[in-house]
């Protein structure tokens, strides 16, 4: 079951960290399909924008390429959203796990 709260961050996060305009009532399943939708359209008409947005995203060559050998005949756009999402969630895990405290005072933090 999906969290609101946390897709929201999630479609926050995309939106303040690509210039993207998403909307918030959007579940899972349908920004991942919009996602794949738009990687698979760079792949055919902007193939340097999707690698720098890629490169941006902090997607592991490696990874993608053992992803995209074990999944020949697959939509790619599909499997490169799949990989987009779960770094997004990375990335926003660990801002939360290594946030600072703000409840502890400044004398304390001494």
């Amino acid at each position: 079951m999906e969290r609101t709260a946390d897709r929201s961050a999630l479609i926050q996060d995309l939106n303040r960290s690509y210039g993207w305009e998403l909307a918030d009532s959007l579940t899972l399943q349908q920004l991942e399909q919009l996602l794949a939708e738009t990687l698979n359209e760079w792949i055919r008409s902007d193939f340097d924008r999707l690698v720098q947005f890629l490169y941006r995203i902090d997607i592991s060559e490696a990874r993608l390429k053992r992803l995209l050998e074990e999944n020949k005949g697959q939509d790619t756009g599909q499997l490169l959203a799949g990989l987009v999402l779960e770094r997004q969630w990375q990335k926003i895990e660990t801002r939360r796990r290594f946030r600072p405290d703000d409840s502890i005072s400044d004398e304390e933090r001494w």
